[in-house]
């Protein structure tokens, strides 16, 4: 709410709430506000949560919560029906004659985005035509791309097609970004930022005694920033490196999106800023190209 009320043109939205932690009804009635509030230019990105424990804090048992999951999105799509009253008999979720009074402006409703990073996640955002982000290193997103992509071609198209992109459907990746004059200098701000997010991801994890860094409960990089480098999850140094090392993955991963994560740790924010604006002004213009 407050973005959009700062800005006129951009297009916003979570990636992503947690539908197990959110009531359906409560997460139609704030889609409905939001997408008014921005003048219709609201995305939604959903998902169900990667956390055992920090869902397990919900009191939602995480063995269940795709199943949770799903239930909540059919129950928010059948409240996005465009009818005056909600009624849906679901696993977990129950309503009867709940008046609708405010939809959404976009209608029937906004396009609904999926953040995954494991194939079943991937196949049902297919299926269902959602627009996908996968992240990780580049041979897991590939993997969870494709299994994506099989699924939408079975489908045939976007749930709602974004028409300002190829083949109408969002299919992006998240890279960790930070830009600088020489890589030497780019690496000296990336590498105890990047180890401050690790430290901060894994922290939970280690709590509860889960070591290694594969499986559900684990984060889907490396351990280390050297690991996010080499397996392409983090991209560092000039901005002739970074514009390189983006085009080889566009092309290895055939996305049309890229959702840059670029001010994390104990970054300083001139470096930040630095950082951005080296990519706004030397990287995205040959970004526009591929």
């Amino acid at each position: 709410a407050a973005v959009a009320r700062e800005t006129k043109h951009i297009r916003l939205g979570p990636l992503v709430y947690l539908l197990p932690l959110y009531s359906p009804l409560r997460l139609l009635e704030e889609i409905a506000i939001l997408d008014h509030l921005s003048g219709g230019r609201l995305e939604i990105g959903i998902g169900r949560g990667v956390s055992p424990y920090e869902v397990g804090y919900h009191n939602v048992d995480h063995n269940k919560s795709r199943e949770i999951f799903i239930d909540s999105y059919r129950c928010i799509m059948a409240g996005t029906s465009g009818g005056d009253t909600l009624t849906y008999d679901g696993a977990y979720h129950h309503y009867r004659n709940v008046p609708i009074v405010l939809h959404p402006l976009q209608r029937p409703h906004p396009p609904f985005w999926y953040g995954s990073s494991n194939t079943t996640g991937a196949t049902w955002a297919g299926e269902n035509g959602l627009h996908f982000v996968a992240n990780g290193p580049v041979a897991l997103a590939r993997t969870n791309i494709d299994a994506f992509r099989t699924a939408l071609a079975g489908r045939g198209s976007a749930l709602i097609p974004k028409p300002e992109f190829r083949g109408g459907t969002v299919v992006g990746v998240l890279r960790y970004i930070i830009v600088a004059e020489t890589d030497e200098d780019a690496a000296r701000i990336a590498r105890p930022a990047l180890e401050a997010h690790l430290a901060s991801l894994n922290w939970l994890r280690l709590k509860h005694g889960e070591t290694g860094l594969t499986g559900r409960a684990k984060v889907p990089a490396g351990a280390t920033y050297d690991d996010l480098v080499r397996e392409g999850t983090a991209i560092v140094g000039t901005p002739d490196t970074v514009n390189h090392a983006v085009a080889e993955q566009v092309a290895m991963l055939g996305v049309n999106y890229l959702v840059t994560y670029m001010f994390m740790g104990g970054m300083a924010l001139t470096d930040a800023l630095r950082s951005l604006r080296l990519f706004t002004t030397d990287v995205m213009p040959k970004l526009a190209a591929l």
